[in-house]
């Protein structure tokens, strides 16, 4: 029995002598009379049956036909013989054109199919090759992204020094005393600092959120086009495998019924789109990575300038406000010596304005003495001369020159009260100038001498980049 692959062609059993469909083709002889193969000649035409005598004595007398009867038959076989044979002719004639087109036809299908075959299995090669491509951009993409990640969690991690030292220095300059507790540029600089270090933070944290998301995007486009590759080389496999099955090929055998078992669910046309659309979403997905890495990259070189920028702002804010400081220091010393100086001197001045108060007690009391002793002169005697006026002037003079050296004794003595007290503002003042030049230059200034910032990081945070 023969069978055929292709469901276009109804199967029918060859029309062989051999096959029981013979008997439909050709015209079967079950009656016997002779009248029935004559048609209308034999039916008007009495044969002359003999009637059947059971006494077989009786054939041997009386013939059943006569020799015409036997010519007709005679001549009847030999033109149903010849008959018989020119269709018989005929029809093998038939058959072995039947059995050249059936073979040829289904030697072309046999070729056309397996055309086709090679035909599909250069196009799954070919979109196969361009989701291999893909895949292979997209891991390249992923491990970029990856990268670029990583990087900025590192470079996250790494503010969190700069941020502390900033703290640390507000943190310090609150040691400051008296005066010094000034909002200087220095302070309201970091207070800039730690606000642009947090901002930093919170963009590099956006991004670095952004970039988990598009690797779970950029993975679940690279697992679909796996999945797709995967399939495509089960198909080759498959297809490239049927392409060179041919009919002397082993393992070939009947599965009726298969040609009724339709299990697709595509279409040419939807087969290619689902492949264009997982690459067409892995392009779309890599493109977007290409630019979250961009944005990565501007985020950080943005964030190092801001960073740089305000670090060296703090640090020349500091520098200036170390020397204003500095100064202000060697003044408040210079003044300190000379005030020092001053106290010396007015001291001395002091001595010796109670040393000439004191010396005036002795002409006070020759003059006194005089004038006692003078008033015991007797009668006429007692007279008003210009001596007794002169001891008298001599007496008030003494007076007035003792209540003005008192005066400037006081006042002497007030200004250097005065004075002593300027010395303790003073160093007083040098000693709050001393802390903040301690805080400042020693205790944050040590901690600024660089830019804090691991140098594993790259040269995106070594330098400024703008």
């Amino acid at each position: 029995m023969a069978y055929y692959d292709s469901p276009a062609v109804v199967r029918t059993r060859s029309a062989t002598p051999m096959t029981p469909e013979m008997s439909k083709i050709l015209p079967y002889v079950t009656d016997k009379t002779i009248s029935r193969h004559l048609g209308s000649y034999g039916r008007s035409m009495d044969l002359g049956h003999a009637r059947s005598y059971f006494n077989p004595a009786m054939r041997t007398v009386y013939s059943r036909y006569n020799p015409q009867d036997w010519n007709l038959s005679n001549s009847m076989n030999y033109s149903l013989s010849d008959k018989e044979r020119s269709f018989a002719e005929r029809l093998r004639a038939d058959a072995w054109r039947a059995v050249k087109e059936t073979d040829a036809r289904t030697r072309n299908r046999q070729n056309d199919v397996t055309k086709r075959l090679g035909e599909r299995v250069y196009d799954i090669t070919f979109w196969k090759n361009e989701l291999s491509a893909e895949v292979n951009a997209m891991a390249t993409e992923i491990e970029n992204l990856k990268e670029y990640k990583r990087t900025c969690e590192k470079a996250l991690a790494d503010t969190a020094n700069p941020l502390h030292i900033a703290e640390e220095c507000l943190m310090n300059r609150e040691k400051r005393q008296g005066i010094d507790l000034v909002n200087d540029d220095v302070e309201k600089s970091l207070v800039r600092e730690v606000d642009i270090i947090k901002r930093c933070q919170a963009r590099m944290k956006k991004v670095i959120d952004k970039a988990y998301v598009q690797l779970k995007m950029n993975r679940a486009a690279q697992h679909a086009l796996e999945i797709d590759a995967k399939d495509k080389h089960h198909a080759q496999n498959l297809d490239d495998r049927m392409q060179q099955l041919r009919n002397s090929s082993a393992g070939i055998g009947y599965i009726p019924g298969i040609e009724n078992i339709d299990n697709t669910i595509t279409f040419p046309e939807s087969w290619a789109r689902y492949t264009q659309e997982n690459i067409a979403r892995s392009q779309k997905e890599r493109a977007a990575s290409e630019r979250l890495r961009g944005e990565i990259d501007s985020t950080l070189r943005q964030c190092a300038n801001e960073m740089w920028n305000q670090f060296n702002t703090v640090n020349n804010a500091y520098n200036t406000r170390i020397r204003e400081t500095t100064d202000a220091r060697n003044k408040l010393q210079a003044h300190l010596q000379r005030t020092m100086q001053e106290i010396f001197d007015m001291e001395r001045n002091i001595n010796l304005l109670r040393k000439a108060i004191q010396d005036k007690e002795a002409p006070m009391k020759v003059a006194q003495t005089r004038l006692d002793e003078r008033t015991r002169r007797i009668n006429v005697e007692l007279c008003n001369d210009p001596v007794m006026k002169s001891l008298q002037r001599e007496v008030a003079e003494i007076r007035e020159s003792v209540r003005l050296l008192k005066e400037r004794l006081k006042s002497s003595e007030l200004s250097l009260a005065r004075l002593m007290k300027t010395k303790a503002t003073l160093e007083h003042d040098i000693s709050v100038k001393d802390n903040t030049l301690r805080i400042d230059a020693q205790m944050c200034m040590g901690m600024r001498k660089g830019f804090p910032m691991d140098p594993k990081v790259g040269p995106i945070f070594q330098m400024p980049t703008c």
